[in-house]
């Protein structure tokens, strides 16, 4: 890497180009993040301190919210920075961070979310062999695959976006560095390595959509044919809340990645931008607490606990 390359920066698009709009948009992102972070922290600290909640599919959903609460991280803070100071460059290894980062935590997320229909699958479909096929060891390799797969290709897509030539603006049409605001402003003509990147990314990303798509076919024809309606009703609260994560994920992250890359962004362009890098990070945390009375459960009896002892001290 050349050293002009190094002490090169990017220009990020503000949402305003206003002042007082930039700091209202900095604190507004700040309370989001805030939510999002204390979210995901929370369930994490439930599930390793509640013993009810050392299981597999906690165990999944543990690792999910690391994911996100890493994700939100990545890309929130730096806008919020930019936006209170009035600020809107960015290094290149701040950028090259950026693009690495995101892409490992978002291929991570993809792989535990596809480890996570899979644990349903068996839970419902073979009950009598569930724990032995989801024992821990199993649970912890699917965990290390999702943290390598999701490293191998946030270096592939980060080496062959950076491998490109930016010799004309650098000003990218997002607040964020991502790969299709690189390539718009590349003036590089062959993106040969970026191509490949893009060709296994979508392999991987077809392959968990349909590992997903084939559990669920599978659990709805186990769950249609059990003769208690209590029992239908339980199985589907269990996959309720993974089904609406993994549709949000995918939503969000297609709608994003296959629109065109405006030369001048217009509102809806940033919306869709927040929807992607913001709403999944901030709402896995309310959807799998309000849905769910084990992590509901668990949280009371914490608060419990702590109001004992608080008060307990001072009687």
């Amino acid at each position: 890497m050349a050293n002009h390359t190094v002490g090169m920066e990017f220009y990020l698009t503000p949402f305003s180009e206003a002042h007082e709009l930039q700091l209202a948009h900095g604190f507004l992102f700040l309370l989001i993040y805030l939510v999002a972070l204390v979210g995901n922290l929370l369930i994490i600290v439930l599930v390793t301190v509640d013993q009810c909640l050392h299981t597999p599919m906690y165990f999944f959903l543990k690792n999910l919210s690391l994911l996100d609460a890493c994700l939100v991280s990545v890309t929130v803070p730096n806008f919020i920075v930019s936006s209170l100071c009035h600020r809107s460059t960015i290094s290149f290894p701040g950028c090259v961070s950026q693009v690495l980062l995101v892409i490992q935590f978002a291929g991570a997320e993809l792989f535990t979310l596809t480890a996570m229909s899979y644990d349903r699958y068996v839970a419902i479909c073979h009950p009598l062999h569930y724990d032995v096929i989801m024992n821990r060891g199993v649970c912890v390799r699917m965990v290390a695959v999702s943290w390598f797969l999701g490293g191998i290709f946030g270096v592939l897509y980060s080496a062959g976006t950076f491998s490109l030539s930016f010799c004309g603006s650098r000003k990218l049409p997002q607040f964020f560095c991502d790969v299709p605001s690189l390539l718009k402003i590349s003036c590089s003509k062959s993106h040969v390595t970026i191509d490949v990147s893009v060709v296994f990314g979508v392999i991987y990303a077809l392959f968990c959509v349909v590992s997903i798509g084939f559990s669920y076919v599978c659990i709805f024809k186990t769950v249609t044919r059990m003769p208690s309606s209590q029992g239908r009703s339980r199985a589907f609260s269990t996959c309720t809340p993974h089904l609406i994560v993994v549709t949000t994920f995918f939503v969000t992250g297609v709608t994003a990645y296959l629109k065109p890359v405006p030369e001048s962004p217009h509102p809806v362009d940033f919306l869709v931008s927040v929807l992607y890098s913001v709403m999944p990070p901030s709402l896995n945390p309310v959807i799998y607490s309000l849905r769910n009375k084990d992590i509901k459960a668990s949280l009371w009896k914490i608060l419990w606990k702590l109001c004992l002892k608080y008060y307990g001290g001072k009687l």
